[in-house]
């Protein structure tokens, strides 16, 4: 039981990776062993991002992920989703960061952009020098993010973008924004750049302002975008972007990482769990010790292991090319799943003190009652899933 604790890879997954990426694994861990943990919680409780492990983040060789140049470390996706595990097994908060910096805001300018889009705004991304945000979802429009409606529309030299974005991780203090806009001339959707000006303010008409109240991820801020006539310069428009295909590609390039940091939690309430269940006593015997616990861990320890085999395939076939959407609901929806059951039942073992913010399983319950929602919430991963088995799209009904 120990080693299982200590590290739980039951199926010795981790063995088969190469050097560099055990490497890089490592240095994820350590990093939120001793960076992040000892201060995340009075963060995360008082809602305020963690300024401080910017710069550890910075040195870490994840920034920009897959990109190859331009300061980034084009990691494999089994590297990038690795450390989205190993952060997601310390904090949901700063691989959310991680993710909308850098898989999505440097994504979308390395897919999308031209070689002098890269050139101007990634090496400063790739350094944590500027951070970035992506700006897609809209206050009616989530999952069907296809139907957005803020506008853009061309004069002169410039783009007029006008409407709302929300739920923008960093939107409210990125210093470069991606933001998806329909061309009012072709009705095509078009990607944006906007960024802080020279003095750290925004465009005039950009407004963005904190959602507050939330109950999870505190420790990562998402933004309401007010967008009111924001003029832009024509070389702030994303070349390779003409329609909604360019918002598809970089969300299929990116998509996954929501189920590498689920295995993160589930493996970190594996460990709390299991390693609780070992020190604590009831009854003049640790609980550890009784049948209904121990039949408890063994389908945390159970489910761990399916959610890290379906990733371990999810990466093979990302690398190959052979990757489907409807591949990645079902990875996604397993997963999620899996470890919010999984969170859940290690905040039961350790009953009231599992509410208490030191034992960080509270944390990681909330943060994957986040991860559940976002990159597409488990109902509508279900319904992919269902189209691809019987070929009827389900989505939308004509009106009766």
């Amino acid at each position: 039981m120990t080693s299982v604790i200590e590290h739980p890879d039951y199926f010795l997954l981790d063995s088969d990776l190469d050097d560099d990426v055990r490497r890089l694994r490592d240095r994820v861990r350590e990093f939120g062993l001793t960076e992040v943990e000892p201060i995340i919680n009075s963060y995360w409780e008082r809602a305020e991002f963690p300024d401080p492990v910017l710069p550890g983040l910075g040195n870490l060789g994840i920034i920009g992920g897959f990109i190859e140049g331009y300061g980034c470390p084009g990691l494999s996706r089994q590297a990038a989703g690795i450390a989205a595990r190993e952060m997601g097994r310390i904090d949901g908060s700063i691989n959310t960061f991680v993710g909308v910096h850098s898989s999505l805001c440097m994504g979308s300018i390395y897919m999308l952009g031209d070689e002098d889009q890269r050139s101007r705004w990634l090496p400063a991304l790739a350094a944590l020098e500027k951070t970035g945000a992506f700006g897609l979802t809209e206050p009616d429009h989530g999952s069907d993010s296809v139907s957005l409606e803020t506008s853009a529309r061309r004069v002169g030299d410039s783009w007029i973008l006008r409407g709302r974005k929300r739920w923008i991780g960093n939107g409210h203090a990125a210093d470069v924004i991606v933001v998806f806009a329909r061309d009012e001339a072709d009705s095509q959707v078009k990607a944006f750049v906007v960024e802080k000006e020279d003095d750290g303010t925004y465009p005039d008409g950009f407004r963005p302002e904190i959602i507050r109240g939330k109950m999870a991820k505190r420790s990562i801020h998402q933004a309401d975008i007010v967008i009111e006539d924001v003029r832009l310069p024509l070389e702030n428009r994303l070349a390779g972007c003409e329609s909604f295909a360019g918002v598809n590609k970089v969300l299929s390039a990116t998509r996954g990482g929501a189920s590498w940091e689920a295995v993160g939690h589930g493996m970190a309430a594996f460990e709390l769990a299991s390693r609780y269940a070992s020190e604590r006593e009831q009854f003049g015997a640790p609980i550890a010790s009784y049948q209904l616990v121990q039949e408890r861990l063994a389908g945390m320890l159970s489910d761990l292991t399916s959610m890290q085999l379906l990733c371990t395939r999810m990466a093979e076939l990302q690398e190959r090319g052979e990757f489907t959407t409807a591949m990645a609901s079902l990875v996604k929806m397993t997963t999620s799943r899996k470890a919010l059951s999984m969170c859940r039942t290690a905040r039961d073992i350790m009953a009231g003190n599992g509410l208490l913010l030191e034992n960080h399983v509270a944390r990681h319950l909330t943060d994957m009652e986040v991860v559940s929602t976002y990159e597409g919430t488990d109902s509508m991963q279900a319904l992919i899933v269902g189209r691809d088995i019987t070929g009827i799209s389900s989505f939308t009904r004509t009106a009766r």
